[in-house]
């Protein structure tokens, strides 16, 4: 499939998320939240392990009537087993920091089918990270089955299945975002490569490893909560948002009420509405138990 930059294709029923909204859906005062949860140092550890306080807690508040959204920078294979792990098998995934909406349905034959995709051309951001970054190793996302590589990537797993190819293999397909390691300060000019061309850099570490993502500009969690919400028909008042990293600032600024985990670093704390305890101490545990003294009311 091919996508212009920047926009949403409808897969599945055909529709956009937010068009199409049954009366029966229109927002309300009242009825159920969206809460929507990062994965990896919210709910789950980064070694990825997994309470059973988180998960009971999970279970309670959809129990309740209320819509869990895991949205994780994580790509689609790898947030399939995190959703399976927490006992949800309907309703809504946000994958790949926004720019993959998946709707969870046991009637399907795959159990999902993907929603919403938001591709684009990396080539030219691809020719300008081999000048500025020439030792990088660059991964582009399959939707739903790993990456394209253009080597041996460092331990830290991708997810899913890693297909080597050659740099102008890569250069030649369309992706939903690239994934960089060793991604070593490639300078402003870099960076302002990437505005010109509609797209955003944002850097982070891993286990002393410089990474990086490259992704359409304004493509965030909070892009593709939005149109869920309308969709849902949940009135914006009654949002709630937990994570712990750069790429869930928006989104916590997105939820009217946002909320940091107690680790996170101070722009993501500056974000949200409030501080939870951190991710060792099962700090979205106390968040998801707080909205069952109104179950879905």
């Amino acid at each position: 499939m091919t996508v212009e930059l920047g926009r949403v294709s409808g897969r599945d029923d055909g529709d956009r998320l937010g068009e199409g909204v049954s009366p029966l859906l229109r927002p309300g005062a009242d009825g159920p939240r969206l809460v929507a949860l990062d994965v990896d140092g919210t709910l789950m550890s980064y070694d990825e392990f997994l309470s059973d306080e988180v998960r009971e807690a999970v279970a309670l508040v959809r129990a309740a009537g209320h819509h869990v959204v895991l949205a994780s920078g994580r790509p689609l294979v790898a947030l399939l087993p995190v959703a399976r792990d927490l006992g949800i098998d309907d309703g809504w995934l946000v994958c790949s920091n926004g720019s993959v909406t998946v709707r969870l349905d046991p009637s399907l034959p795959d159990g999902f089918a993907v929603q919403d995709v938001v591709m684009f051309d990396p080539s030219q951001a691809l020719r300008a990270m081999r000048e500025h970054m020439p030792l990088a190793r660059i991964a582009l996302e399959e939707v739903g089955v790993g990456y394209w590589v253009d080597g041996v990537f460092p331990d830290q797993n991708l997810h899913g299945q890693s297909t080597v190819v050659d740099f102008d293999d890569l250069v030649g397909r369309e992706t939903v975002r690239v994934v960089v390691a060793h991604a070593h300060a490639a300078g402003h000019d870099f960076g302002e490569q990437m505005r010109a061309l509609g797209l955003a850099d944002t850097y982070f570490t891993i286990a002393g490893t410089r990474w990086m993502d490259i992704a359409p500009a304004g493509v965030t969690k909070a892009y593709a909560l939005e149109p869920l919400r309308v969709r849902l028909g949940v009135d914006a008042s009654r949002t709630v948002a937990v994570g712990d990293g750069g790429n869930d600032v928006d989104m916590l600024g997105w939820a009217a009420r946002g909320v940091a985990m107690g680790h996170a670093e101070a722009t993501v704390i500056a974000a949200a509405d409030e501080v939870t305890l951190s991710i060792t101490d099962d700090g979205a545990v106390p968040v998801l138990r707080s909205l069952l003294e109104s179950p879905a009311g």
